[in-house]
């Protein structure tokens, strides 16, 4: 959904460089609110300089193997999800929960000379992009993924509540594909093929073929099948 002003993101005000937070299991999106759970010391000194900062942190995949090295510098996967920090709280023993914001795609392309406890890397930004040839199309695509969307959410009154309030805010393609990606239960490697493409177009069909594909449509996140779903507590 549309965020507020004061989460949203200024490409022209940003520098490039970004604190990289690296999960195994967790694909953040842009246009979604992820709660994160921030125990290991690199990570709170990350989040604390965010905090002093810009508020801004950098969630990506960490690639295939990172078992290996996770202590060191495992690779990450080439496109990350720049989030801002909406609200945050801060607990015993110096942990802290925070509500994270997806703002823009980010592709990395080289990592900064370890100078902190948390790693640093050098992004551009991964804007949507919509092909001219599938402008025709583009609203039957909105429909049918939303319809789609819609027949997977269970019937309590308040997760409808909630559904048509995505529908009155009259969402893009692009932040339509993002929300469902992210609350839809997918395997890893596949949600992160999602946040690599950044052609709109391909992304809903991508999403699309998913959900009306032979094997089974996929689940919401929350196995009980509350909507929105429960968040993971990375």
């Amino acid at each position: 959904m549309p965020l507020p002003e004061d989460l949203k993101f200024d490409a022209a005000s940003f520098s490039g460089i970004a604190r990289l937070f690296p999960l195994p299991n967790l694909v953040m999106f842009p246009h979604v609110l992820q709660p994160l759970h921030v125990f290991e010391a690199r990570y709170r000194a990350l989040l604390e300089e965010a905090l002093d900062d810009d508020r801004l942190i950098a969630m990506a995949v960490l690639a295939p193997g990172w078992e290996a090295d996770y202590e060191g510098c495992p690779e990450v996967c080439p496109v990350a999800c720049l989030g801002r920090v909406a609200t945050h709280q801060r607990l015993d023993e110096g942990r802290y929960n925070l509500l994270l914001a997806g703002l823009v795609r980010v592709r990395i392309n080289d990592e900064l000379p370890r100078t902190k406890l948390f790693r640093e890397v050098r992004v551009e930004v991964c804007q949507d992009h919509y092909a001219p040839n599938a402008a025709a199309q583009r609203s039957q695509v909105h429909k049918e993924l939303f319809d789609c969307f819609r027949g997977l959410v269970p019937s309590a009154p308040a997760a409808h509540a909630q559904l048509e309030q995505l529908l009155r805010a009259e969402l893009s393609l692009g932040m339509l594909t993002d929300i469902v990606a992210y609350t839809l239960e997918l395997d890893v490697p596949y949600k992160e093929s999602l946040l690599r493409e950044p052609n709109v177009d391909r992304r809903a069909a991508l999403l699309l073929r998913r959900l009306s594909g032979a094997t089974g449509r996929p689940r919401l996140r929350d196995s009980s099948g509350t909507f929105p779903p429960d968040f993971s507590a990375n």
